[in-house]
């Protein structure tokens, strides 16, 4: 087929750093794709007719190349493709090889940018799935040196003053990109803090995850380690929520964590409407592994979730200001960077037993533990509104005005939470965890609230000010004045801890009941 392409906007991308292309790509290797289509989210009742042509058209031409149309979501505009790779390459100009890193080990990629037939120009604005590349990672530190002392679930409702609650009639998302999940485990969790267990829904989208060791023993002998130790951030994210929320419904969704992995669970969150979401998966948004592209259609969903309520709870990073691009300049994890969610930070509890804010020596994760919480001023993404009397500069000098990352904070270090993975005691932390927690706690506040009142995206109205010219955070959490700055090297410098709004720890660590009450008042 010869018909006229047109390079599609934002879709470059380098080769990633570490790897080497090793051959072609089999020409006969199924790839499934999800295309994102122009416009905004829309709602369901609200679809606009050009989105439904936009939709019809695109199927047309995807067939013509011998392509399947095997979804089409039409609130995100979205539409998922499947066929072989010379179909991939004909249509969208892919060339796609495979290739090999010490991190990932083989898998399906591509560089530069990509084409799209010039009928579906303006049309379609995103092609994922051709490359596998990795585009998150955990922000997760190594557990803690005992079980005894990490916080219970009790103890962590009294810490943040927790109203009392189940979260019942509640729905929770977990996004999840690689890992298993053990329910012998959660049942063994709920039993030794005397809690109920949950419903917990796994949702696959794209990756089936094991559910036990014996499952994870079956996989590929490269893929195992992998799956193990992402598998304890899984368990500690679902039996954070399940202690605090029992009487919810939790789905945890799994996708690849390529780029159109992202793309997929913020659809099939808009489909499910829950009320929150817990994220613990990021990247810095100067990332190079990220495509332009990637982050305008990744934020255009976070955007289309807020307008439905929808608060994303989001871990700002374990990697302080560095976060984790060792160029001597300061970064910000994504999505947490996003004006769309509400960004996480961590604290810990010093030996006076005072909360501070995290950071452990050097500053970020080694294999000897340390770490710090994420935070600072975005390149990627202007101050929104709600930011624009937030007194934070950049520390790279020149930046524009960005989002200020975090907006809150809560445990992410010592002395860690209570947990367990394979019946055993698994002290673990970092802002992987502070992430559940809120979402936990937002989900247990917008239970007790009027049903007039529930389910609205949080994070503007935390920097609104009441009459007394206070912004509602300085209400709603307790200040983290003390502590580290977010260094971590590079940078040897990070942003400050001090009194009020900061870029370590936001508005500081929750006081649950105080949210309730600000809530149910507030128009």
């Amino acid at each position: 087929m010869n018909e006229q392409h047109v390079a599609l906007a934002g879709s470059t991308r380098p080769a990633k750093a570490d790897a080497t292309r090793v051959r072609a790509a089999d020409p006969q290797d199924q790839v499934t794709v999800t295309l994102t289509l122009r416009g905004d989210v829309a709602a369901a009742g609200e679809i606009p007719g050009e989105r439904r042509e936009d939709a019809q058209k695109t199927k047309a031409v995807l067939e013509r190349y011998g392509l399947s149309v095997d979804q089409v979501r039409l609130e995100p505009g979205s539409i998922v493709a499947s066929g072989p790779v010379s179909a991939m390459n004909a249509a969208f100009k892919a060339d796609l090889g495979i290739y090999h890193s010490l991190e990932q080990g083989d898998f399906r990629g591509r560089e530069g940018q990509l084409q799209i037939p010039a009928e579906l120009a303006g049309v379609v604005t995103g092609v994922f799935g051709l490359d596998q590349r990795r585009v998150a990672r955990r922000a997760a530190v190594a557990p803690g040196s005992g079980f005894n002392g990490s916080f219970t679930p009790e103890d962590l409702e009294k810490l943040y003053n927790f109203p009392a609650g189940d979260g019942e009639g509640q729905k929770l998302v977990v996004f999840e990109f690689l890992g298993g999940i053990f329910h012998d485990d959660i049942q063994a969790f709920c039993a030794a803090h005397n809690r109920p267990v949950p419903q917990i829904d796994v949702v696959a989208l794209g990756i089936e995850p094991p559910r036990s060791l014996q499952e994870l023993r079956q996989l590929p002998p490269q893929d195992q380690q992998d799956y193990f130790d992402a598998t304890s951030e899984v368990m500690m994210d679902v039996e954070i929520i399940a202690a605090l929320c029992p009487a919810a419904q939790i789905s945890v969704y799994f996708a690849p964590f390529d780029q159109r992995g992202w793309i997929d669970v913020l659809d099939q969150t808009i489909a499910d409407n829950p009320v929150v979401v817990s994220n613990s998966w990021g990247l810095a948004d100067e990332s190079p592994e990220w495509s332009q592209t990637a982050l305008d259609e990744i934020d255009k969903r976070l955007k289309g979730v807020s307008k439905k309520g929808i608060t994303v709870c989001s871990a700002s990073g374990d990697d302080g200001a560095g976060d984790q691009i060792p160029d001597g300049r300061a970064h910000v994890d994504f999505p947490s960077a996003s004006p769309y969610v509400l960004g996480v930070g961590g604290t810990m509890i010093d030996p006076h037993g005072q909360e501070v804010a995290w950071w452990q020596a050097p500053g970020r994760r080694t294999r000897k533990g340390g770490g710090s919480s994420g935070g600072g001023v975005s390149t990627r993404f202007v101050r929104p509104d709600y930011q624009q009397h937030i007194n934070v500069d950049s520390l790279n000098p020149g930046s524009v005005k960005g989002r200020v990352v975090p907006d809150v904070a809560a445990l992410a270090g010592p002395p860690f939470y209570d947990l367990i993975l394979l019946g055993r005691p698994s002290p673990n932390g970092g802002t992987s965890a502070s992430a559940p927690l809120w979402a936990a706690l937002i989900a247990r506040v917008d239970a007790l609230l009027p049903a007039e009142k529930r389910q609205r995206f949080l994070t503007p109205r935390l920097y609104e000010r009441g009459t007394n010219g206070t912004m509602l955070g300085q209400t709603v959490c307790r200040d983290i004045a003390v502590g580290h700055d977010n260094g971590s090297h590079p940078p040897a410098v990070g942003y400050p801890v001090k009194p009020g709004y900061d870029a370590v720890t936001g508005h500081g660590v929750p006081d649950g009941v105080a949210l309730l009450k600000a809530l149910t008042v507030l128009p």
